[in-house]
């Protein structure tokens, strides 16, 4: 009982540290939702860390992703994932490094589908390395955006139905999370450039993404429409009201939302 609770402090401890946009709402969760999505969240976040790592070379991520594909496939026992990622250890976050704990924090019951959706993240972010994330069609754009946020929507939507039945519209989950990916592709535009990533297919301009980030955001409007939980709709409608304001500000040649705006956006729903 006492590693759980100490597992559970660090989750909570590296989730804040970790997440700008999601700690506030998974906070806000209820149990056992909480840690079931605090979870699930970090273990996403142990593989991204690995794809959009700065100092690692192209043939280590492929490697280091595909072996952990293979080993959420499997039993993932702690002591092999420490001898995978030992030779990468000085340079991994935390976050990264203790994968296997944000995995011993989910409940037994969805675990499985925690895995799988992570498991499957972890191969199409592989494939998308080996790629140099070269996106030349839509298509393209489509297929990266599933592997990288579209499967955040489907795991979460799992979530949902297994904590209470809640059933959502599988595919427009994907476009709750290719819309938040690509407000972020926008905002993080000109850092993607620097390291040589520009994710727009051929002929896109910055505007055909700002329609592409809109229309995906309003599959998100309406995936939320059928979620009548109200501490899962709260939890869905925040980090959707960030990406829309997040737009706006983007629009308008700012940079970022302020902290103030922050603020009084999730304070909007929260008291709505």
């Amino acid at each position: 009982m006492g590693i759980d609770k100490t597992l559970k402090k660090d989750a909570n401890r590296v989730l804040k540290e970790t997440s700008r946009t999601f700690y506030i709402p998974i906070s806000l969760l209820k149990k056992p939702l909480q840690m079931t999505v605090g979870s699930a969240y970090l273990c996403m976040r142990a593989i991204d860390e690995i794809e959009d790592h700065e100092e690692l070379d192209t043939e280590s991520k492929i490697y280091l992703l595909h072996s952990i594909r293979d080993m959420l496939n499997d039993t993932f026992e702690r002591e092999s994932y420490q001898e995978l990622i030992e030779p990468y250890k000085s340079k991994l976050p935390e976050v990264t490094i203790r994968l296997h704990d944000w995995l011993l924090v989910c409940p037994d019951e969805i675990l499985g589908k925690v895995k799988e959706s992570t498991s499957i993240m972890a191969g199409g972010m592989a494939s998308w390395v080996e790629k140099n994330w070269v996106i030349k069609t839509k298509e393209d754009l489509d297929e990266y955006t599933y592997y990288v946020a579209g499967l955040v929507g489907v795991m979460l939507s799992d979530i949902w139905e297994w904590y209470d039945g809640t059933k959502t519209d599988r595919d427009l989950a994907i476009g709750y999370g290719r819309g938040l990916q690509a407000v972020n592709m926008l905002r993080n535009q000109d850092e993607d450039a620097e390291r040589g990533v520009e994710f727009l297919p051929d002929g896109w301009s910055r505007a055909d993404l700002f329609s592409y980030a809109e229309e995906n955001l309003k599959k998100a409007d309406t995936y939320i429409e059928s979620i009548q939980t109200k501490t899962i709709l709260r939890f869905c409608k925040i980090p959707l009201a960030l990406a829309k304001r997040t737009l706006g500000t983007l629009k308008l040649g700012k940079e970022k939302m302020t902290r103030n705006e922050v603020e009084s956006t999730v304070e909007e729903i929260i008291n709505d």
